[in-house]
């Protein structure tokens, strides 16, 4: 068995803005999560033509030991804990599979995204058979509502609901966000439809470790969407080229990180 859900990001920004606020937006996120030999290390990011679809493919790996539950590490040898991303972001289509060597076929998380002009209101976007799509559980998520972030992750100054953009003038975004934003018709949207795939075949642990993971990439989802939002004045005038020099930049620094200083970012917390 594995276990879908469909998590829906709405944003105020166009699908076009998004694309480089996304990779801006990865770039930054990796350097917050990366250092005292863990976090994130990029093996390949290069363009590919593969049947038709046309984009950049990048592969990283990631060390993990904190950022998993401890039940987790007490089954796991060493470097079982290691994992590689493989991401083909053909915009505004793209799709990520996570996979461990020591798991092998018993493990996979895919992540298939769906970059669309709308506020979250398409359905099966993904073209799933329809029993499959009735199996799946859809999901909101509201960057500006605070109830959705875990206390240990809020940061005032990533808070869509208190920052406003010099640049755009966009925010800040009160509850009903979304509302006003359909009362104006020509104002930026977009929703990030991600179809998220968890399979861990594992007797006793199966539920509980695929639940484990769903929360966590919401988690993710969530704030790095906030974060995303909220530093817009940084990346709202890049170009895709500007965008490219900064993830050569960022690749060099990751290096540097990881192999040395302390252990950043986010940690495996609330397990149960």
């Amino acid at each position: 068995m594995v276990l879908i859900k469909e998590y829906r990001v709405v944003l105020p920004c166009s699908v076009e803005e998004y694309q480089v606020g996304q990779l801006f937006s990865v770039a930054e996120a990796s350097k917050n999560e990366t250092g005292g030999g863990e976090g994130i290390e990029v093996l390949k990011n290069e363009p590919y033509e593969k049947e038709g679809e046309k984009g950049q493919y990048t592969h990283k790996i990631y060390h993990l030991k904190s950022k998993v539950p401890g039940f987790v590490k007490m089954i796991a040898p060493e470097g079982a804990l290691v994992f590689h991303e493989k991401a083909w972001n053909a915009y505004p289509y793209c799709r990520t599979i996570v996979t461990n060597e020591y798991m092998k076929d018993d493990f996979m998380i895919k992540i298939e995204t769906w970059h669309k002009p709308d506020t979250g209101s398409l359905e099966n976007v993904h073209d799933l058979d329809p029993t499959t799509w009735k199996t799946v559980e859809v999901v909101h998520i509201d960057i500006a509502d605070r109830s959705q972030v875990e206390p240990g992750d809020y940061k005032q100054e990533e808070d869509p609901a208190i920052f406003q953009s010099e640049k755009t003038g966009r925010g800040p975004l009160g509850p009903d966000w979304k509302k006003e934003l359909l009362a104006k018709p020509d104002a930026p949207r977009m929703c990030a439809y991600k179809l998220v795939t968890v399979k861990f075949k594992w007797w006793g642990l199966q539920t509980k470790i695929e639940n484990f993971i769903h929360k966590q990439e919401k988690r993710i989802f969530t704030n790095f969407h906030r974060q995303l939002f909220c530093w817009i004045d940084s990346w709202v005038e890049l170009t895709m080229e500007d965008i490219r020099r900064m993830e050569e930049e960022t690749q060099r620094e990751l290096e540097e990180l990881r192999k040395t200083g302390l252990v950043r970012g986010t940690s495996a917390a609330h397990e149960q």
